[in-house]
């Protein structure tokens, strides 16, 4: 069941933090702040990401679920890069609207990977 919802989210979720990224460089190009409402998307793109790592854990660990490698691999991946955004919020914070649109961006990035990636794996 986890995995299942999983699968069909994982499209939606990095087609979101896509948009949130768009809006953020978009925001930087003109020269604007970002709003609330940029910080609330923000935060809920993050949230969703969260919750779509999890239910992969739960799905891989639970229901048994072969993702592949290079898949679990991708996810690992996303746990850092939010790891490493929280160790360097102060710098991220100089130009907010930029930093935090491309990190969105490669977050989606990373996203689109592992959905590609899914049930293959390093070495064959």
């Amino acid at each position: 069941m986890a995995g299942d919802i999983h699968r069909q989210t994982g499209w939606w979720v990095a087609g979101f933090m896509g948009v949130v990224g768009v809006l953020g460089v978009s925001l930087h190009i003109l020269d604007r702040e970002p709003s609330r409402v940029f910080w609330v998307l923000f935060g809920t793109a993050v949230a969703a990401v969260l919750g779509q790592v999890g239910l992969g854990l739960y799905s891989f660990s639970v229901d048994e679920a072969q993702p592949g490698n290079i898949h679990v691999f991708y996810g690992v991946v996303i746990m850092f890069t939010l790891a490493f955004a929280y160790i360097y919020r102060a710098q991220l914070a100089r130009r907010p609207a930029l930093y935090y649109g491309l990190l969105a961006l490669f977050m989606m990035g990373l996203g689109l990977r592992a959905i590609g990636n899914f049930g293959e794996s390093f070495g064959g």
